[in-house]
């Protein structure tokens, strides 16, 4: 029985399949974003898409602009909500109030309390 890889004839760091003489990469554009902290960042993406207003800065994380002289400033982190406080953004103290009622009519429903 054979031992080694799985795929006959190819090893570990050898190269792709096909030269790359013979593919012609996809048209790009370079696009340049600045953060405010000064780093640049140059990106490339396909030539019929849109550059997107803001890029992360992979150097500090905070967000970079097209514009240099008017970088984007800091995000603001938001704090962590609990589950309850989605609830809560959700419904009001009626609803919550209804709500409780009529889950605690139908457990005592299948209880046979009532």
């Amino acid at each position: 029985m054979p031992h080694g890889s799985a795929i006959r004839g190819t090893r570990v760091g050898s190269g792709p399949v096909r030269p790359t003489e013979r593919c012609d990469p996809a048209p790009r554009q370079p696009v340049t974003y600045w953060c405010a902290r000064g780093h640049t960042i140059e990106v490339l993406l396909a030539a019929e898409a849109a550059p997107p207003a803001t890029w992360d800065c992979p150097r500090c994380g905070q967000p970079a602009g097209l514009d240099r002289q008017n970088p984007p400033g800091p995000s603001r982190s938001e704090p962590y909500k609990s589950h309850l406080a989605y609830v809560k953004e959700r419904r009001s103290d009626a609803d919550g109030e209804a709500l409780l009622a009529e889950a605690l009519a139908a457990l005592r429903r299948r209880r046979g309390e009532l």
